[in-house]
């Protein structure tokens, strides 16, 4: 069974005459005739009679015109979705780490649905640590992920989006507060808190404790910044983190590392190298490349 048999088939019982038919889908009433005795042969059951000159539908033939409808309409409907994610439309499923999420992410979205052209594209949006993204990505649960890199992914490209800077907080008050800079040997004299290990940025900041020999008594660990800016600004330690906007509190007092440590955390966007992007896919790709050279990230 073709679709040209049930297109066949099905403007016969609209017209109910095999030369109506014919002339409205631009084939000769034999061909047309040889087409719907093959498809009642193949059937093995007969879906036409003869009414004078013109023909009527079996009750087997009505029955298979029902669903005859409902193919033709689930491949219209298929075709009209595949033009759309050919053209303006489609489907974006992003996931990123929680500090993109007050700023970044929604300012960057909004100004590429604003564009012309891009009315139609919808978004699903994903928040967890970079480790677990990146096994969505590779799952194929998520289409982009922005977060930090893992340099073993191979299969990943990663684009860098903006460099944040690490520094230390510590709730107002606390006695670091008189130092304009830290020593990262700082670090070992203080309880502290930590990212969750798993995460880029816990793996990021542990290696910057190997680098200088430093083994600090991490109290406590939490996957994102909000987490633990809010137990810094409770006086339950001190912390190395990413400068991002939730740790801007006034409970809260931020200092840099000395100059001659001082490090930065860099934000990726990454997706999966070689593989088909739909059209609006692609597009988003290539406009957060160009948001972040316009916004300075």
């Amino acid at each position: 069974m073709t679709l040209s048999q049930l297109e066949y088939f099905y403007q016969a019982a609209k017209t109910q005459h095999f030369n109506k038919a014919a002339d409205n889908l631009s084939i000769s009433q034999p061909s047309l005739s040889r087409a719907i005795s093959s498809l009642e042969n193949e059937l093995g059951i007969v879906l036409f009679e003869r009414v004078g000159r013109n023909v009527a539908l079996t009750k087997a033939g009505q029955i298979f015109l029902e669903h005859t409808e409902k193919i033709l309409d689930d491949i219209a409907i298929a075709e009209r979705k595949m033009h759309q994610l050919a053209c303006s439309g489609g489907e974006i499923s992003i996931a990123y780490v929680s500090p993109l999420s007050t700023k970044f992410i929604p300012q960057a979205v909004k100004a590429f649905v604003s564009k012309e052209g891009n009315e139609g594209i919808t978004f699903n949006f994903y928040q967890d640590i970079s480790s677990q993204n990146i096994v969505g990505l590779k799952n194929g649960k998520y289409d982009i992920i922005f977060g930090a890199k893992d340099v073993n992914e191979i299969s990943i490209r990663f684009i860098p989006l903006m460099k944040q800077e690490m520094v230390v907080i510590m709730p107002k008050g606390h006695e670091l507060e008189q130092q304009t800079y830290i020593n990262a040997s700082t670090l070992n004299h203080y309880p502290l808190l930590g990212y969750d290990h798993t995460s880029g940025l816990g793996k990021y900041s542990r290696n910057f404790f190997r680098r200088y020999g430093l083994n600090p008594h991490i109290i406590c660990e939490s996957p994102d910044e909000n987490g633990i800016a809010s137990l810094a600004a409770e006086g339950f330690g001190i912390a190395l983190v990413a400068d991002v906007e939730t740790i801007h509190r006034p409970n809260l007092s931020i200092r840099h590392l000395i100059p001659s440590q001082q490090f930065y955390h860099t934000v990726y966007m990454g997706y999966l190298a070689g593989k088909y992007q739909i059209p609006a896919v692609s597009r988003f790709i290539n406009f957060v490349q160009d948001y972040r050279d316009e916004n300075g990230y």
